[in-house]
């Protein structure tokens, strides 16, 4: 089978979501650190980064893969594209 997007390693799907978060916040991140918790995310920008997700990997974001635990940390993020973009890629 042919994949037709590119794919991208996990450095940089990390680098992508931590300059997304760091141009609206404007502060710097650790890849672990709860975004939710530590206040820097709120839910209008929680569906601001779905979307941004979804354009820049072309991946849909639905359903189960909406919860809260996965945009909760910028290594739950990239787990979260890396398992959507396997999946569509073996199918």
């Amino acid at each position: 089978m042919t994949t037709s997007t590119p794919q991208h390693t996990n450095s940089e799907i990390e680098q992508h979501v931590l300059r997304f978060i760091e141009q609206h916040t404007k502060k710097s991140w650790d890849v672990d650190t709860d975004l939710f918790a530590s206040g820097a995310v709120s839910s209008m920008f929680a569906l601001q980064l779905v979307m941004a997700l979804e354009k820049t990997f072309d991946i849909s974001v639905a359903g189960d893969d909406l919860k809260l635990d996965n945009f909760r940390t910028v290594t739950a993020m990239v787990a979260l594209v890396r398992r959507l973009r396997d999946e569509d890629s073996g199918e």
